[in-house]
This record gives C-alpha cells, structure tokens and sequence, in this order.
C-alpha cells in the first residue's frame, strides 16, 4: 500500500475510499485496513439489529464479502461508510426475515424528542449513563432496555440503533435504509415513542413482580 501523504509534516490517514481504490487496484492490504477500521462498529450495530451475537458475527462476514464482490460496482462519487451500512442492513433484514420465517426464538445524528418525557426514555439508552442505582439495579435497567429495543418493529429499531448508537446524519441513515428523509425522522419519532412504551410496560411488569 502507498505512503499515507503527509501534509505540513503531519501523516494523513487514507480515507475509505482511498483504500477501496487501492485495493482495486490490487493492495490487499487496503481491504485488511477497512475491515479492521470498520468491523467492530458493524458488529455493534448488527447485534442491535438482530439481537443476536451469533448472527451479528454472520452479518459481518456476509457484508464484507459483499464489499469484496462489488468493489468494482462501486460509485466513487459516493462515500463508503452510508454503503457498507446499507449492504449490512440488508444482510441483517435478511437475516431477521430467515429468522422470522423458521420461528426462532434467539441505534453527527442526535435523536430529537419532542417532548421531555421522550428524552428521559432515549436517555436510557445509554450504557455510559450515570446511575445513582446499586448495580444489580443498573444492570436490570440495561437489561430492559435492550429488550424493549428488540421487542420494535424491525424498521423503528433500525433507524433508532442507526441514529443513536452510531450517531450517523439523517441523509445517511436515508441512503442506508432507502427511504426518504422526512421517512427517517418520522420513523424515529415513532421509534422513540415505541421505545417508551416498551420500556414502560417493561418496568412496571418489574415492579409487579417484586415481592
């Protein structure tokens, strides 16, 4: 692979599709870099979507695989990430269809609620979030919360994974899922209100349960 150019004594990473153009070009080596740069977050993503390690891991491997096949298809008018995102979300929608079909039991975006209420439910989302809880109460927090995620309508989930876990631009998610703009924020307003239902319903089902 070429020397990164460096500017004002400064070395410049390769963008991804700079590295994309390389290995067209027969540097194997550029398509090792863009799976190492972007894998893990497509795992993070795809186990979000799924809920599903195993087919996250499956996912991943299936994306890149289709990189490789379509290098040569792509535009290199476009930007690489919304188009690796978008074969990955295909290949989890697929995967999901399979699942559903043999009846297996196995989120620079901010998310925009339009009232208070909403934001404290989309807050929760966060893993980092400061909790005055004890921590088995933390960790049942999280626990609900990745069960209301999952427990979405595959379409609100993914805008919701895409827009809050990655923080991807509404134009991205748009290219990604294939639907219009003014789809995606509608979309994630009713994945927000979805969310907190779910997680509503969740909790209060917690604290019937408790002695």
């Amino acid at each position: 692979m070429a020397a990164a150019p460096a500017y004002n004594g400064v070395v410049q990473a390769p963008t991804d599709e700079q590295l994309l153009k390389e290995y067209l070009a027969g540097q194997a080596a550029s398509f090792e870099l863009l799976v190492r740069r972007h894998a893990q977050e497509l795992y993070q993503f795809a186990v979000r979507f799924t809920g599903n390690s195993v087919t996250a891991e499956d996912v991943v491997q299936e994306t890149f695989l289709q990189v490789h096949n379509s290098a040569a298809s792509f535009d290199p008018s476009r930007r690489f990430k919304p188009w690796l995102f978008t074969i990955a979300a295909n290949k989890a929608r697929d995967a999901i269809r399979r699942r559903t079909r043999r009846r297996e039991l196995s989120f620079e975006a901010q998310v925009v609620p339009k009232d208070e209420a909403a934001k404290r439910f989309v807050e929760l989302l966060s893993s980092d979030a400061d909790e005055p809880e004890d921590d088995l109460l933390i960790e049942e927090r999280r626990r609900i919360v990745r069960d209301a995620v999952q427990a979405m309508p595959p379409k609100l989930r993914e805008v919701l994974v895409l827009a809050y876990y990655h923080r991807l631009p509404y134009r991205d998610i748009a290219e990604i899922v294939e639907v219009p703009l003014g789809t995606v924020k509608s979309r994630l307003h009713a994945a927000v209100a979805t969310f907190r239902d779910c997680y509503q319903a969740a909790w209060k089902d917690r604290a019937t349960d408790e002695p």
